[in-house]
Parts: structure tokens; C-alpha cells; sequence
């Protein structure tokens, strides 16, 4: 945990990489919390969630599931304000009919949605993804409640807040990169007949080593490959 917040020191410079933040969060928090998957949905313009950020593709595609069909933990923990923990999916599913079925058969047994808040608007919510139906206590809930915050302090990048629109602006800008980051993934799996994992964190490898923005890297292969041979050639390893 002591790690996590130390990054959150360099979302004070001017270049900070949001994405690539909060997608090493989620694997930082799958670590802590010794789950599965951890995925981040963000609150559009429009108040409506959209996927940011996960530990793993499986993660990611049952985030995007759960806004397809607007049923899920993550959903009820946006409407409500209110955490949704220790859910076992096998007893859940007369609450989530379409969610339970598709989240088990991805091997996932239990989830836990907690609310990113800023004051008292949420922005989000961090969601933990489990192998087993085990109960988080009081403390755990602490532990993931804080993780939450963190991402939300990095979002804001320690940025004075006063207007709605601010704040709107921040979100939509991280939402567009993500897009584009997406679109990478695909041309790099296409490319170098990998994995979309092994595509983005081959992405990511190449932004860290160049001091790039995931998503300058990202726009790059999608737009300019001559310029990330290194990057894009099926030759390199």
C-alpha cells in the first residue's frame, strides 16, 4: 500500500500518464488484494460509466458486459453511492440474471464494487474480481476504499477543483486516450501475433523506455508506424 501512494507523488508533473497510472493501479490492487481482476469505470460527460482501466483482458471484457447490458455490482454501486462487497455470484443470481452467469463462467466467484467519490459526487468505481466467494471484513473494505481514493486524488492530480466542467474535462480526456489505447492493442495483437495483453504491455514498455504518454505511443502506432518500427515489427522481440 505504502508503494501505491508514493506513485500517486508523480501525478504532480506536468506529463503525468493518467491511464497508464490507473491501469497499474488495478494491478498493484489485485496484488493487495489477492483477486482475480480489478477494473475502473469512469462517469463520461454525460454521467453515464465507461471502462478505463483493468488488470486483465478478462477483467476488461466483463466491465465492458456490464455496460452493455446495464446490469451489475459495478452499476449498482454508481447508483447507489454505496459499496457493493462480498457478493458471491452463485447466490446472486436473482439479482444480476445476465451479469452472475456471464462472470462465472468467466471464472470469476465473487466481486466487490466500491464508489470513487469526490465530496459527495462518485466519479467511478473500483471493482475487485475473485476466484473465491470469501468475505472481505471490515478492514479490507478500508484497505480497497482506500485504493479507491488514491485513484481518485490521481485523476485529480492534486488540481484545485471548483467547477463541475473541471472535473468533466479531466475524465473525458482520460475516456478518449483509453479509446485510442484500445485501438493500439488491436493493430500491435494484428502486428506481432500476440496476445492483447502481451500488446499492451508491450505498448507500455516502449512509453516507459521512451518517456512517452501511452497514448502518444498509441496514436503512434496507429498513425504513424514508421516512427515505432521497434515497436510495431513482428522481428523484434
Amino acid at each position: 500500500m505504502s508503494d501505491v501512494f508514493v506513485e500517486v507523488a508523480d501525478t504532480l508533473v506536468a506529463d503525468f500518464d493518467l491511464v497508464d497510472f490507473l491501469d497499474n493501479l488495478t494491478v498493484r490492487a489485485a496484488s493487495i488484494c489477492d483477486a482475480m481482476a480489478v477494473g475502473i469505470l469512469l462517469a463520461d460527460q454525460h454521467g453515464d460509466l465507461q471502462f478505463i482501466a483493468a488488470s486483465t483482458e478478462e477483467a476488461k471484457l466483463l466491465e465492458l458486459f456490464q455496460l452493455q447490458t446495464s446490469e451489475g455490482p459495478c452499476l449498482d454501486c454508481f447508483r447507489t453511492s454505496e459499496p457493493v462487497v462480498n457478493s458471491d455470484l452463485r447466490t446472486a443470481l436473482d439479482r444480476w440474471p445476465v451479469f452472475s452467469p456471464r462472470a462465472i463462467e468467466a471464472g470469476f466467484a465473487s466481486v466487490h464494487a466500491i464508489p470513487m467519490r469526490l465530496r459527495n459526487q462518485v466519479i467511478g468505481t473500483l471493482n475487485i474480481f475473485g476466484t473465491e466467494s470469501g468475505d472481505f471484513d471490515e478492514a479490507d473494505v478500508r484497505i480497497v476504499q482506500a485504493l479507491a481514493d488514491v485513484a481518485t486524488i490521481a485523476i485529480l492530480q492534486a488540481r484545485s477543483v471548483e467547477r463541475a466542467e473541471t472535473l468533466t474535462e479531466q475524465l473525458q480526456g482520460a475516456l478518449n486516450s483509453r479509446i485510442v489505447i484500445e485501438q493500439a492493442k488491436g493493430a500491435i495483437t494484428k502486428l506481432r501475433g500476440v496476445t492483447v495483453d502481451e500488446a499492451f504491455a508491450l505498448i507500455r514498455a516502449y512509453a516507459r523506455k521512451n518517456q512517452q504518454r501511452l497514448v502518444d505511443v498509441s496514436l503512434a502506432v496507429l498513425n504513424e508506424p514508421d516512427t515505432v518500427s521497434e515497436l510495431v515489427s513482428r522481428d523484434k522481440v
